[in-house]
């Protein structure tokens, strides 16, 4: 029985009885796919690069670049036409500053909450329902920023006229509440990724809850709740239906939220959609404002990934 199971066991480690694992191919798709999602996202930048740079470049062999960005009257369409993109530019930085001061207070303090406070079924229970706010079509925001916002705002303004018909401040309060659900998931998970040895260290020396949340989950968690923060602006200022709908069409070089402003993807929606002939400079203004406004995103992007590698906490 010895000398049976010595040789059982003398087989069993010999090198001839270790098979070759087979060939693992579902390994291989997924690592294909993976790549190929990537290259999509990479050639997709590239082909709005290509199909931006000739006509901008045919735009501004005719329009000084100076008075392009300069300017304060923008009239392209009308004779004699006027090419300052300031209005357009402080258009959208207006929607997008009332947006973030409604969506960052909020967002984060619901991240803080369902991280910090709730218990897991509340958790499991509120995260979808403020998720369903990132599901609802924007035209419906807009119009509800136009039909029952701005009215509301008009009843129960303190003092003056209150905001117009059209203004930049319901705009960006909807906004605001558009972009709520992107900042608090994302905050939200950044948050949970922080390893619970530092809350318990904490709490095992006195600190309060709000102490854990503010002091140690917080700024741990800060590089991700960058992220989501710059996300949120990017979506803001890449929002067009709302903006079109609540804030007007006029561009207006004003600080006054009270007042209707047009922002520049406004513009491109609403110069998209006309009777342009391809070729002449109103068309290709579009081409202008659209590859400003991707400079203008790609320069957050940038500040943003050295924001969240600054800030970044690697755990093990």
């Amino acid at each position: 029985m010895t000398s049976t199971g010595s040789g059982r066991r003398a087989a069993s480690g010999s090198p001839g009885f270790l098979r070759g694992s087979r060939p693992r191919y579902g390994e291989k798709a997924i690592r294909v796919l993976l790549v190929a999602a990537s290259l999509v996202s990479v050639l997709t930048t590239v082909g709005i690069i290509i199909a931006l740079i000739p006509p901008a470049a045919e735009f501004f062999g005719k329009v000084s670049f100076g008075d392009f960005i300069t300017g304060t009257d923008w009239s392209p369409l009308f004779k004699p036409p006027h090419f300052g993109v300031l209005p357009l530019v402080t258009g959208t930085l207006m929607v997008t500053l009332i947006a973030l001061l409604v969506a960052v207070p909020l967002g984060l303090g619901a991240a803080v909450y369902l991280s910090e406070y709730a218990r897991p079924r509340v958790r499991a229970f509120f995260k979808p329902i403020l998720e369903v706010l990132a599901g609802i079509p924007t035209v419906v925001y807009g119009f509800f920023a136009l039909q029952a916002l701005t009215p509301l705002l008009q009843d129960i303004w303190p003092g003056g006229e209150g905001p117009q018909v059209f203004n930049a401040l319901s705009a960006g309060f909807v906004m605001g509440i558009m972009i709520i659900p992107t900042i608090a998931s994302l905050s939200e998970d950044a948050m949970n990724a922080v390893p619970n040895d530092l809350r318990d260290g904490a709490f095992a020396l006195g600190s309060s809850r709000m102490q854990v949340a503010t002091r140690v989950v917080f700024p741990a968690a800060l590089s991700g709740i960058v992220a989501a923060m710059m996300l949120g602006v990017s979506r803001a200022i890449g929002e067009t239906m709302i903006v079109a709908i609540a804030a007007g069409g006029r561009p207006n070089l004003s600080f006054d939220p009270l007042e209707g402003m047009q922002t520049m993807t406004a513009f491109i929606a609403a110069a998209g959609i006309g009777d342009l002939p391809t070729g002449t400079i109103g068309y290709q203004t579009i081409f202008a404002v659209g590859a400003l406004l991707f400079v203008m995103t790609l320069v957050m992007n940038l500040v943003s990934i050295r924001l969240v590698r600054k800030y970044r906490e690697v755990y093990e």
